[in-house]
């Protein structure tokens, strides 16, 4: 297993590791950690706004799954935490565009809230890559 943080990625907006690499049989395992909308500032991204940190975040998803030879298409799973499942269908939307056709396994959980004032999601990520 390595642990990692990709260059070119937003730095984690804590003293964890974007990112697990489990390398089993034939395949490549990504554990992502839970991403938040944080700019390089540290500052939440769209603050009151979910699809602008829907977009943030899967677009740092995309960053540390291209650091790994991966894309969206390889995405088995993605759990989400969401503060208000009423904002669900905005966060849907950027989903939808982004996996179109069978999505992805997932889970969505609300929250009351999140480790940083103004994050209204936070998403995890497994993806399997074949080496």
């Amino acid at each position: 297993m390595r642990l990692d943080n990709p260059a070119g990625v937003t730095a984690p907006a804590g003293p964890y590791s974007h990112v697990a690499r489990v390398d089993a049989g034939g395949a490549t395992l990504l554990f992502l950690a839970g991403q938040i909308a944080v700019g390089d500032d540290g500052a939440i991204v769209g603050e009151g706004d979910m699809a602008a940190q829907a977009r943030h975040i899967f677009g740092v998803v995309r960053g540390i799954l291209a650091a790994h030879g991966a894309g969206f298409a390889d995405v088995a799973h993605i759990r989400t935490f969401v503060t208000d499942l009423g904002l669900l269908p905005e966060y849907g939307t950027v989903r939808r565009e982004l996996f179109p056709g069978t999505p992805p396994a997932s889970t969505t959980v609300e929250v009351s809230r999140l480790f940083r004032a103004g994050a209204l999601l936070e998403v995890e990520v497994t993806a399997a890559v074949r080496r």
